[in-house]
Order: structure tokens, then sequence, then C-alpha cells
């Protein structure tokens, strides 16, 4: 059995109005992040992660922006192709780790919810996925509420 590990990042600007998802949640606030998807950095990092660790390719390979049909595509069915393009390939997710960096909003009450909602996206166990956040101490972009980054740390084994 070979296991391996991936790490993967995100950020997205905000703008001021539609709906801010992360983890697959929309999240009640005032601004969304721009992006050609839905923007959800928490699961365009973990996607980052699985094909880092699986070395099936990157993101922008398949999901390209230049692709219209994709213009707000949810990022779960994104992260459900990705998991299942890691099943084909032997691959059986084992473990994910995402640290969101915002200033704000909250999302401590969001997290079960995200890692429900990726877990049930993927066909693991729910304990499988950690979610948390911090900030930046009104350092940098995010301090300025600018945006959010997303970081995410996949472990992944080959299938017996």
């Amino acid at each position: 059995m070979t296991t391996r590990i991936g790490i993967g990042f995100d950020a997205h600007a905000f703008q001021y109005g539609g709906t801010l998802t992360l983890g697959g949640v929309s999240i009640p606030y005032e601004k969304s992040l721009i992006g050609h998807s839905d923007g959800d950095v928490v699961i365009h990092s973990i996607i980052d992660a699985l094909l880092g660790a699986s070395n099936l390719g990157t993101k922008g390979q398949h999901f390209p922006s230049s692709n219209t049909k994709l213009k707000g595509i949810s990022s779960l069915i994104m992260l459900q192709n990705i998991g299942g393009l890691l099943l084909n390939a032997g691959w059986k997710v084992v473990n994910l780790d995402a640290t969101i960096l915002a200033q704000r909003p909250q999302l401590e009450q969001f997290f079960n919810l995200m890692a429900n909602k990726i877990s049930l996206t993927l066909n693991i166990q729910e304990l499988s996925v950690s979610i948390k956040a911090t900030t930046t101490d009104h350092m940098g972009f995010i301090g300025r509420e600018e945006g959010i980054a997303t970081y995410a740390v996949a472990l992944i084994e080959s299938k017996p």
C-alpha cells in the first residue's frame, strides 16, 4: 500500500453581494468571493491537495477558467469529479484537513456542516474531514477583509 500527502491553497477576493460559499455551505454575509466557479476556497484548496497527492494534474487543467460551461459551477460538483478521478486511479481519501484564513465572518458554527458536505461528496467518514479557521490579526489582504484564503492537506492511500 502506498500513502501520499498533498498540500493545497486557494485565495479569492471579496465582492459586495452574492452568496458566500465555503465548504459547500452558504454563509450569511454581505460579501461573496469572486471566482469563475462559486469561489469556494475551501473546496478549491482540498481539490488542489487531492490532485497534488495523487499527481493527477491541477485544478486549472481539470476546470479551466476559459471553459464557459464551468462559469458559476458548484465546487462540490468539481470535488465529486476529482473524487471519482482518484477512485478510478486506485486512490482512497484517508484524511482532509483545511484551515480557513478569514478576518470575518466568524465561521466556527459552520465547520461541522462543511465537514458533512465534503464527506458526503467524497463518500468518506465525516471524522476524516477537519475544518478550522483563524484570522491574520488584521494583517495583509485577509486582515483588511479584502478576501479569504484556505490551506488544505490531503492524505490518500492506494486501494488494496
